[in-house]
């Protein structure tokens, strides 16, 4: 029950290369503009064509990649699915592309798209008002928050294609077939609303997004269009629910990093992980504090600006699991900051 994590491949393909890793069945690695530098995509082939597992970033050298990929490895024949496991632009991208360029069926949750053509369509040149609003509350650093509030936000419209009307739905239960298997639907939370996981029913392969990560753990985050969301509990809820499904066997295909095998003890260290944080987090809160200045806490190391934005969303994260559990209280400053601190 506590085996070893197992990863068949020392090291990934070349970006914009493709290798095989079952039968007709090809991962490739596409370059992402940020820390995490890369985000894996699988493609499955099928006698109308392939079934592409999420896209990468929109940018002139994604397509070009991809223009290279079908007509290489893919041998030039069409894609006719595309299947996004979860809403992030890293992973539905380049879904309207396929779509208009390519004349792809698009599948995904309905949570996924909804989200992504909302976000898609919300363009802003300036952070509003309920962003500074949620800054203020999780305490952020005086300096940063001057920085940006001179600059132009991230807008998911910067790195993913047109989003057209029209998707099929998957939702949990579901099963869909595609690349000579059959795939049962479970559906995880917490990194992503709604985000789709895909189980060959024949117990070989296992599409895992980022919610089935082996060497890091995705981001959970609040952000200001939902702030008293509890995407930490949401997550435990998902690797408890999605542990059943479980066995050593299965090779899981990840968003990122590397492909592996050991997926029970896998989910024990996914679940774990969030505990120990929380318990962390509940013991330094005797003494009152911001989100941002819960970051040792919680990630036990120093945390740079590079990574602060994700940092803060999630510590806002566990802060919100422990007040909506009655762990801890908060309480308003002067400046807008919440102070939260543990019971008794």
């Amino acid at each position: 029950m506590n085996a070893p994590l197992i990863f068949p491949w020392e090291s990934p393909p070349e970006f914009g290369e493709a290798r095989e890793i079952a039968p007709g069945a090809l991962w490739v690695r596409l370059p992402l503009p940020m820390k995490l530098d890369h985000v894996n995509v699988f493609c499955f082939e099928d006698d109308d064509g392939w079934t592409v597992i999420d896209t990468g970033f929109k940018s002139k050298k994604t397509i070009a990649m991809w223009e290279e990929i079908m007509a290489g490895p893919m041998g030039g024949k069409p894609v006719a699915r595309l299947i996004v496991t979860h809403h992030h632009p890293d992973h539905v991208g380049l879904a309207g592309w396929f779509q208009k360029e390519h004349g792809a069926e698009l599948i995904t949750t309905r949570t996924a798209w909804l989200m992504a053509r909302m976000l898609q369509l919300d363009v802003q040149l300036e952070p509003v008002d309920e962003t500074l609003a949620y800054w203020r509350s999780a305490g952020m650093d005086r300096e940063i928050y001057a920085k940006r509030l001179t600059e132009r936000p991230f807008n998911f419209a910067d790195v993913v294609a047109d989003l057209p009307l029209g998707f099929r739905r998957i939702k949990e239960g579901d099963t869909i077939t595609f690349g000579g298997r059959t795939w049962d639907v479970h559906i995880g939370n917490g990194h992503a609303p709604e985000h789709a996981t895909l189980w060959a029913q024949e117990g070989d392969l296992v599409l895992g997004g980022d919610q089935l990560l082996a060497t890091i753990s995705p981001n959970l985050g609040v952000h200001a269009t939902e702030p008293e969301a509890d995407p930490v509990g949401d997550w435990l809820e998902a690797c408890e629910r999605l542990q059943q499904y479980a066995t050593p066997e299965q090779l899981i295909l990840p968003g990122h990093k590397l492909p592996y095998k050991g997926l029970p003890t896998r989910m024990r260290q996914l679940i774990e992980n969030h505990h120990s944080a929380l318990k962390r987090l509940l013991r330094d809160l005797a003494t009152p504090m911001t989100a941002a200045e819960c970051f040792p806490s919680i990630f036990k190391r120093k945390i740079g600006e590079g990574e602060y934005g994700l940092a803060l969303v999630e510590a806002m994260a566990h802060l919100n699991h422990l007040y909506q559990t009655g762990q801890v209280t908060r309480t308003r400053r002067e400046d807008d900051a919440y102070v939260w601190q543990a019971k008794g």
